[in-house]
């Protein structure tokens, strides 16, 4: 286990919940490239690469869904408990199974903040960057999150983010404030 006294710098995650679409994986990509600019070690964890490389066997029922979550929770803690900036743009639909993550870097003593990238669903159904909007209404798919599957919108989010309002660079900033307001970077 590393001590404080041989990291370098401290780790921390950063969740980014939101609907599909809202701009959650823009967002970390830009902080991450700042980050690294600056010599930060950061790793974004995003949750379509998950999906395709660590939980690949999973489906989209609430049990696999809490699994995939519980899974990029633990890797999100074991990199920020080695110095590690990571930011997590994954839908995450459940308070409880986020919940669950944050307890865990608590139990750690590893920094962690809860953002919400609050885009309406009309708003992320416009720009369908993935086309599963536009697959749903067809009815190709469902179990699409935020319209016939559930979204537990955080309550009391450490930042909300209105994407649809502020454009990528602020939302990044605002970010990056709250960060080093805390002391986490």
């Amino acid at each position: 286990m590393t001590t404080a006294t041989q990291r370098q710098e401290s780790g921390a995650t950063v969740w980014l919940t939101g609907l599909p679409s809202a701009g959650k994986t823009t967002i970390a990509t830009v902080l991450a490239e700042q980050l690294a600019a600056q010599g930060r070690r950061v790793e974004v964890l995003d949750g379509d690469e998950i999906r395709t490389f660590l939980s690949s066997g999973l489906g989209f029922s609430r049990e696999d869904r809490d699994l995939n979550v519980q899974r990029i929770g633990f890797v999100a803690e074991l990199l920020a408990s080695h110095g590690v900036t990571v930011l997590v743009p994954v839908i995450a639909p459940y308070a409880d199974s986020r919940e669950a993550v944050r307890k865990r870097h608590q139990a750690a003593g590893t920094g962690y903040l809860e953002v919400h990238v609050a885009t309406p669903v009309d708003v992320c159904s416009q720009r369908d960057v993935k086309g599963l909007y536009a697959r749903q209404a067809s009815g190709e798919i469902s179990g699409l999150t935020g319209v016939d599957d559930p979204y537990e919108a955080p309550e009391q989010p450490d930042l909300r983010i209105e994407a649809h309002r502020q454009g990528v660079e602020e939302s990044a900033a605002a970010l990056r404030a709250l960060l080093s307001e805390r002391g986490l970077l």
